[in-house]
Parts: C-alpha cells; sequence; structure tokens
C-alpha cells in the first residue's frame, strides 16, 4: 500500500492523516509534496490543522529502505528529500493557523521532529517519543536538534538525541513540550478539542501570535517590541477587535470573521 498524506475536515479544522501502515507512517517526498499542498491550498474556512498518524500510531520517522536504496545514488537525492521535509515543517511554521500534532503510539526520528515543527502536541500517555537517528548511525533532521537544543537542559538533548533514549509524554509535558496528555486511544478526539477551542478565537490574532512567537528568539528584544507595536495596532484596527471587545461588553459570545 503507497504511502500517502490523506486530508479531511472536521468542521473548521483540517486533519492531514500520515498513511503509511506497511512502514508505521515512515515519511517520504510524496507526504511532504501533499503536506505542503494541503497548506498552500487551505481557505479561510480553516482555522486550524491537526496532525495525526493512522492505525494508531504517529510517524516511525524515515523510510529505511528507501534511505538504504538512497545510499547507492549520488547525495543530492537524499539532500532533495531531506530539503522537502524541511519546507514543509517550514511551511507549517509560518502557516497562518495552528497546528496540533496528534501523537498516539511513537514518534520517531524525524516524526519526533514533525511534532516538535508543530504549535501544540496532544499525546496518549502511552505514547513514546524518541530521536532515533544514531540507532542507525545517522544523525538528525527536521530540526529536531533545533528544537531540543532550545528547551531542554544540554544534558537531556544530548541523552535524547545521542542515545535515542526514548522519553514519554509526561516527561515532555513536564518540561513543557507536550501541551496535553490524554488516554490513549484519544489523542485525536483531545486534538481536535483543543483546536476547536481555537477556532473560536479570531484568526487573524492568532495569526498575528504565531509569527511573534516564531520570530521571538530571532529578535533581540527592542525589534521584537516593535514588531508586537505594529502587529497590535494592525489588529486592533480588525473587524474582529470590535467584535471581540464589543462581545466581552455586552457579555456575549463573539462569533468572529
Amino acid at each position: 500500500m503507497p504511502a500517502e498524506l490523506k486530508t479531511s475536515s472536521h468542521g473548521a479544522t483540517m486533519v492531514l492523516t500520515l498513511h503509511n501502515p506497511d512502514q508505521r507512517n515512515a515519511l517520504g517526498p510524496a507526504m511532504y509534496a501533499a503536506g505542503i499542498e494541503a497548506l498552500n491550498a487551505a481557505g479561510p474556512e480553516v482555522r486550524s490543522v491537526v496532525i495525526v498518524g493512522s492505525g494508531g500510531f504517529f510517524c516511525a520517522g524515515g523510510d529505511l529502505q528507501r534511505l538504504q536504496h538512497n545510499r547507492q545514488e549520488p547525495p543530492e537525492v537524499q539532500a532533495q528529500s531531506i530539503d522537502a521535509l524541511h519546507l514543509w515543517l517550514e511551511e507549517i511554521r509560518s502557516f497562518p493557523c495552528p497546528v496540533i500534532a496528534a501523537v498516539e503510539g511513537a514518534a520517531a526520528g524525524a516524526g519526533f521532529s514533525l511534532a516538535l515543527g508543530c504549535d501544540f502536541i496532544v499525546a496518549a500517555s502511552n505514547s513514546v517519543f524518541a530521536m532515533s537517528h544514531t540507532g542507525v548511525a545517522l544523525s538528525p533532521d527536521g530540526g529536531g536538534s533545533w528544537q531540543l537544543a532550545r528547551f531542554l537542559p544540554r544534558q537531556l538533548a544530548s541523552e535524547l538525541i545521542m542515545l535515542g533514549q526514548r522519553i514519554d509524554a509526561e516527561r515532555l509535558r513536564h518540561f513543557g513540550i507536550v501541551n496535553r496528555v490524554c488516554a490513549p486511544g484519544s489523542a485525536l478526539d483531545e486534538a481536535l478539542s483543543l483546536a476547536e477551542q481555537l477556532n473560536q478565537r479570531a484568526p487573524n490574532a492568532l495569526a498575528s501570535t504565531k509569527e511573534l512567537l516564531s520570530s521571538a528568539m530571532d529578535h533581540p528584544l527592542g525589534p521584537h517590541l516593535t514588531r508586537e507595536r505594529d502587529q497590535f495596532v494592525l489588529n486592533l484596527h480588525h473587524a474582529n477587535a470590535g467584535i471581540g471587545i464589543g462581545a466581552f461588553l455586552g457579555m456575549t459570545k463573539p462569533d468572529y470573521e
């Protein structure tokens, strides 16, 4: 059965399902291209995205059979494949709506990186995460080392990346990387519940907030304050601010555009 990325809708939430059951939803160029296409084609009716794996398993990372084959090809072949993965992750980061990873089973290798690249992670209590690259004599891709080096103590990041040590959802929640831990089998439902909460907020305000969060670590405080000011003024003069402030003052529920 070929690997594919299935797209479906749940209200205002677009659900992207990693589907490669023969290889535990291992990633590949076709999925990267489909992920980029899905995000680029999303219309204004989409207010959030959930990424989930099929069959109770999030993602095993790279397709080792494909990687073994690529060892016989020029290095540029694998470089282009990784560039495509990274382009998808950059699209997730710049996408104006919140993106949620719903993790069941395991998120390994680039699958862990994919989850880390999302704005939120919802994980089943029995799920595991592993930067498994060194177990097959490889190094990280997909931005996993960038994320873990910034958000975990260096020694723990070294343990996870160099040893490929597994870490569970509850411990990642302790470090603020996983947002919600839920019962096994309910990660998608929990992620959709979170998405619905986000869908009730003004999409322009969420887009501005996501942009500010993404750029915060790349700029000193002064320039960032300027960006905050500009985004605040832009959103104040958006129609949704009138709706939101009016609803708050009138003690009613806002219905944003």
